[in-house]
C-alpha cells in the first residue's frame, strides 16, 4: 500500500504533466510495469518527475528535479505484447523531501503536496496567442485555431505548456510556476525567446 506521503515515481525526460492535464504513456519496461501494477492497487496514482541532467547521478540513478506532478490513471489497457497503455490525469504538484528504497526496481519518494493558486486568470491572452502562431509555423505544426481560441484560460495554458516542444529545463519552469498567471507568463516568455533565437541568424545575415 502506498501511503499518502509516499509515491512511486516515473522519471521521464521531456514528459510534462500538469494538474488538470492528461498524459498518455506506453509502459514497456518491467520495472515500470511493476510500478503501474502497484499503483493499480493503491489509488491508481504515481508521480511524474524529470531527471535533472545538471546534477550528479546518485546511487538510485539520475538526479531528479525536486518538483513533480502526481498523476491518477484514468485509462488502462494491455496490449498483446504485454505493454501497458495508460493515461494519467494530473492532480497535484509535489515536492520531493526524501528518496526511499527502491521497490521491484522502481524508485519511490516521500513528498509533500504543493498548492496552486485558484486564480483562473492567464494574463494577456491576446499576446500569448499572437506569440503562439509563429511558434507553431516555425515547426510546421498544424493547429485547429478555432478550437484553441474557444478554450478557457486554464485548459489553454495547461494544454499549450504540455504540448509545446520545449527543453526539459523550460518544461520544469512551467511546472514550478505557482499560479496560472505565472505559468502563462513563463509560457509567453519562452515563446518570445524562441522567436528571438529564430530571428537572430537572419538579422545577422541582413547586417
Amino acid at each position: 500500500m502506498v501511503h499518502a506521503d509516499e509515491l512511486p515515481i516515473f522519471p521521464l525526460s521531456g514528459a510534462l504533466l500538469l494538474p488538470g492535464g492528461k498524459l498518455p504513456l506506453n509502459i514497456f519496461e518491467p520495472r515500470y510495469q511493476a510500478m503501474v501494477e502497484t499503483a493499480l492497487g493503491a489509488g491508481r496514482v504515481f508521480g511524474m518527475v524529470q531527471p535533472d541532467a545538471s546534477q550528479v547521478e546518485g546511487a538510485n540513478g539520475p538526479a531528479l528535479y525536486q518538483i513533480g506532478c502526481l498523476g491518477r490513471m484514468v485509462s488502462f489497457s494491455e496490449t498483446d505484447d504485454g505493454r501497458y497503455l495508460i493515461t494519467l490525469q494530473g492532480t497535484k504538484r509535489f515536492r520531493i523531501t526524501e528518496e526511499l528504497a527502491q521497490r521491484h526496481g522502481f524508485r519511490q519518494v516521500r513528498a509533500v503536496m504543493l498548492p496552486l493558486s485558484p486564480d483562473p486568470d492567464c494574463g494577456d491572452r491576446d499576446a500569448l496567442l499572437t506569440a503562439l502562431r509563429p511558434f507553431f509555423v516555425r515547426r510546421n505544426m498544424e493547429v485547429n485555431w478555432e478550437h484553441v481560441e474557444r478554450m478557457p484560460d486554464p485548459a489553454l495554458i495547461t494544454t499549450l505548456a504540455m504540448v509545446c516542444p520545449f527543453a526539459d529545463a523550460e518544461k520544469q519552469a512551467l511546472l514550478e510556476a505557482d499560479s496560472l498567471a505565472e505559468r502563462a507568463a513563463v509560457l509567453l516568455a519562452l515563446l518570445r525567446m524562441d522567436a528571438y533565437s529564430s530571428d537572430a541568424p537572419e538579422a545577422g545575415r541582413a547586417s
